[in-house]
């Protein structure tokens, strides 16, 4: 294992906040007692000097640790290759697979694995460690500075699949709104959706498109087309809106689970009540024209058995493509 550290700056929302808080809230897969033992073998340092875990930080602090030696967490490594073309590959992942390195994931990432295939490669869009599906990689940064344009400009189309609690409303709903931190929620980096601006200096105008496909047991299996790339967007807005996520710790029925999962305090209560085990959301279709030519990339990658599983056992009639769409995969 190669050596590497990985460096943080804390903004003006950690005023205050203790490191070994931080690192847990950030950085999930370790619990909070797991991150003060690495602080004890004085990996961890905030502005090049080692500290105790109590340590408060300010605006503009930078912790860096050396990850060296530092078991890696278990992910599901699987992951398909939807399209190969020249400059760029389009892969569909499991989810509990991180994107790229960050924190104590290294070489369990989809990044690092396709690289011991692929050569060197550069990520294009991003999705959580447990949302599944579609991702876009370059093979050379000229493609990649091209492809992350488009994805910057909203020219690309995208749609995911969530699996949420609750009978979602029949037709389409679009939520305009604004997306900032949640005041009443006990985990500082979550968010929440408002229909009217909270005039705090972390919101961010937001738009997404819902679209209820199927509804059975008591859960929704809903399609999200984004018209703006906000963090969280998906799941806050569904979750503000009184239709979490399934499986979701932070945007699911209770947040509470997140504060306990850090802790590596889950109960077999919590997990009965996320019902599944990562978050139901899933990266289902893209669709873009490659600039330069009139080429059209479309693909598609099929949901997990487990999240599609709870709508069987007609779910799969209601995901048919829309007029126009042809998938390249499905």
């Amino acid at each position: 294992m190669q050596d590497r550290i990985i460096s943080a700056t804390a903004g003006p929302e950690l005023e205050g906040v203790r490191l070994d808080h931080f690192l847990s809230g950030r950085f999930t897969y370790q619990s909070r007692t797991g991150w003060q033992s690495i602080i004890r073998e004085g990996r961890i340092a905030v502005n090049g000097i080692r500290v105790r875990a109590s340590r408060r930080l300010h605006a503009g602090d930078v912790v860096t640790f050396d990850v060296q030696g530092i078991a890696e967490p278990d992910v599901d490594p699987s992951y398909s290759v939807v399209l190969d073309r020249p400059g760029f590959l389009v892969v569909s992942k499991s989810g509990c697979l991180p994107v790229h390195p960050s924190g104590c994931y290294f070489r369990n990432t989809l990044l690092m694995l396709m690289k011991e295939r692929y050569g060197e490669l550069f990520v294009v869009n991003r999705l959580d460690r447990e949302t599944s599906g579609l991702v876009v990689l370059a093979k050379d940064p000229e493609t990649a500075g091209v492809l992350s344009g488009l994805f910057a400009t909203r020219r690309v189309e995208k749609t995911y699949l969530a699996a949420v609690f609750g009978s979602f409303p029949a037709g389409t709903v679009v939520k305009n709104g604004w997306l900032s931190s949640d005041p009443g929620s006990p985990v500082r980096k979550k968010r929440r959706f408002t229909e009217d601006d909270p005039g705090t200096e972390d919101a961010e105008p937001c738009g997404t498109e819902f679209t209820c496909l199927k509804t059975r047991g008591g859960y929704s299996l809903v399609e999200c087309r984004p018209h703006t790339g906000r963090l969280h967007q998906i799941r806050a807005t569904l979750c503000s809106c009184g239709f979490p996520l399934l499986g979701d710790k932070l945007y699911g029925p209770d947040d509470t689970i997140f504060l306990r999962f850090t802790e590596d305090a889950m109960t077999d209560a919590d997990r009965a009540a996320l019902v599944l085990p990562t978050q139901a959301l899933h990266a289902w279709r893209l669709k873009f024209a490659i600039p330069g030519t009139d080429e059209a990339v479309r693909c598609e990658s099929a949901p997990p058995d487990a999240m599609l599983g709870l709508f069987a056992p007609d779910a799969a009639s209601a995901l048919r493509a829309p007029d126009g769409f042809s998938a390249e995969h499905a």
